[in-house]
């Protein structure tokens, strides 16, 4: 009897995977509401207020809360579940069975790129209604917004793996990953322009993966002339690039060297 491969295996964890997440009717609201509902309150606060040109505050806001929402649904999620996961014995249990710890990884992946791609349609779709955000004509906004959301989901994806090992039980599981990302949205230009920011914050916003998926989105849905908002006055999405890669390879290594199965210091 041939035996499934790790991939096979891993796609049907990922169905579990999505069955499990969408039965848990409030993980899914809070998922789902937390960047959305942001983005209505503040885009309609700013939307009176003209950035540049004819482009609107809830316009520039879509394409940050944008970014924001891969990071919800990759970083906040999987480090919250994995972390309750790891405290309820859920982790332990599936380490003793036959299932490769790769499948059980891939189904996490499942989840979440379905999750995020989800939370990305809401948020275009509440810009294009409430704030008249275009959506991009060239193939090639579509094909930069596509690479932004494999590098950001996988990089934060990886961080968010290694975040779930910081909380000690489920119930600081929530302050382990919403503080920093709460702390990032701000320092990283997407509730305040990076302009109005102190430069050792803005600074230090550029480290981290938020800054330059914000920014990659602002290039996809804005007008070329929006580059000029920018600190450096132009769209570095080369940079964006380098930066998020070496963030997925800084993620796996955090993954791998501090992921645990049990609670506690063992691994």
């Amino acid at each position: 009897m041939t035996m499934p491969s790790a991939l096979a295996v891993g796609a049907a964890r990922g169905a579990v995977e999505l069955k499990q997440f969408f039965r848990e009717r409030g993980s899914v609201v809070f998922t789902f509401s937390f960047p959305a509902v942001l983005l209505i309150l503040l885009g309609s606060i700013f939307e009176g207020d003209v950035i540049a040109g004819d482009v609107s505050g809830g316009q520039v806001l879509t394409a940050g809360f944008a970014a924001a929402g891969i990071v919800s649904t990759s970083f906040v999620n999987l480090g919250t579940s994995l972390a309750v996961e790891r405290d309820d014995g859920t982790l332990r249990r599936l380490r003793s069975t036959p299932m490769p710890p790769t499948s059980f990884f891939l189904g996490k992946i499942v989840l979440v790129v379905v999750a995020g791609i989800a939370e990305l349609v809401l948020l275009l779709v509440i810009g294009v209604l409430m704030f008249d955000v275009a959506l991009p004509g060239e193939p090639f906004a579509w094909l930069t917004m596509g690479w932004l959301f494999a590098l950001g989901v996988t990089a934060c994806s990886l961080l968010g793996i290694a975040a779930s090992s910081l909380a000690r039980s489920a119930r600081s599981a929530g302050i382990t990953t919403m503080l920093p990302y709460t702390v990032l949205l701000f320092i990283s230009g997407v509730y305040v322009p990076l302009g109005s920011l102190p430069g050792w914050m803005a600074d230090l916003g550029a480290v981290f993966p938020v800054t330059w998926l914000a920014q990659g989105f602002r290039a996809a849905l804005l007008p070329d002339y929006m580059a000029a908002a920018e600190p450096s006055g132009r769209w570095e999405l080369g940079k964006a690039a380098v930066v998020l890669a070496l963030w997925c390879i800084g993620g796996l290594v955090l993954c791998l060297t501090t992921f645990r199965w049990r609670s506690g210091p063992t691994r």
